[in-house]
């Protein structure tokens, strides 16, 4: 009973530890760039741009969004693993809560690589770029984060001997057809997505030119393509039978209220961290006094040591911050469905 419960709770636990990776992940992405050469104007009024390069932070950041998918991922295995054995209010809530994660976190990464092909219209002139730089610093990520999302899609709700969506059949075929067809539906939108998005940059970097506008038709007609063959595969693997009408419980509507404002509380201050953190990073940073005839180098910013007080100042609060989010979210799910156990 103790080895269930712990697994349970630990199911829980896993995409908070994920977030708590990703926060640290991510302060360490904007520490990283602190380094970095800043645009600046010379004494001439022109407007200088950095040195085009390979920027640190775009690996950790996509780090720390492997890191939360992950951590989500193995808790959703746990968690319907031991739902299996033991379907309680505390195991059913691991699942809902992991699927959450999980869920988040390929959002998380659909918006990476979103970003990273609209950033790379404007970070830096790709006329100025070697080619190393534009494949180390925008395509491979894009096709990481891709890889990442379909991963995550179709282990988390394809690829698994429980997963409620496949019917139980008696013949192997049967079942591989399905499961090919919903991984496909799932799996062909994202990889159709990230085909246009590579098209549109291989396009820009070879014209060296702002993208025609019908460039992006075909990019549009490639994404528009994906989404319905994308859902021709959902329909082939979509069930007729109804779920069953679950019974109406008492104070069931206070129970998910308090819930919800848990889930909102945590949202909130999870938000509230990661600005303050970011915020402590960015206060290391000492721009200079401008003054007539400077140089290049005395333009650009310094850094502030990192020290104790900073430490504790600045960046502790962020962190304990974090730390209360992810432990109101735990206690709250444990100390509700810990009391519907004992009501069952």
């Amino acid at each position: 009973m103790v080895r269930k419960i712990d697994s349970v709770r630990l199911a829980l636990a896993l995409p908070l530890i994920g977030l708590v990776a990703t926060w640290v992940t991510f302060m360490l992405s904007a520490y990283s760039d602190q380094f970095l050469e800043q645009s600046y104007y010379t004494d001439s009024g022109e407007w200088m741009n950095p040195t085009p390069a390979v920027q640190l932070s775009t690996y950790l950041i996509l780090l720390g969004i492997t890191a939360f998918a992950a951590s989500a991922l193995l808790g959703q295995r746990i968690a319907i693993s031991e739902r299996a054995k033991n379907d309680s209010a505390l195991a059913i809530t691991a699942h809902r809560f992991t699927n959450l994660a999980v869920i988040l976190s390929l959002v998380a990464g659909a918006v990476y690589a979103i970003g990273t092909f609209l950033g790379a219209f404007n970070t830096y002139d790709s006329r100025d770029a070697s080619v190393l730089i534009r494949i180390f610093g925008v395509y491979v990520p894009i096709i990481l984060a891709t890889a990442l999302v379909v991963f995550v899609l179709l282990f988390a709700f394809v690829f698994r001997n429980d997963a409620p969506d496949l019917p139980h059949s008696e013949k192997d075929n049967e079942r591989d057809a399905l499961q090919r067809a919903i991984g496909l539906a799932y799996a062909v939108p994202v990889i159709g997505t990230a085909i246009a998005i590579i098209f549109g940059l291989a396009v820009y970097d070879t014209t060296r030119t702002n993208l025609d506008v019908w460039i992006w038709v075909i990019i549009q007609v490639i994404i528009a393509s994906s989404i319905i063959l994308g859902t021709r595969f959902a329909a082939r693997a979509r069930l007729a039978k109804p779920l069953p009408v679950r019974p109406r419980r008492t104070g069931a509507a206070a129970v998910n209220l308090n819930l919800v404002l848990s889930i909102i509380f945590g949202a909130t201050v999870t938000l509230m961290s990661f600005t303050y953190g970011f915020s402590a990073i960015e206060s290391l940073r000492i721009w200079p006094e401008w003054v007539e005839g400077a140089t290049d180098m005395q333009l650009q910013p310094t850094l502030e040591p990192v020290t104790l007080e900073w430490l504790l100042r600045e960046l502790a609060p962020a962190l304990v911050l974090l730390a209360l989010a992810a432990f109101g979210v735990y206690r709250s799910m444990i100390v509700r469905n810990g009391q519907a156990d004992k009501v069952a």
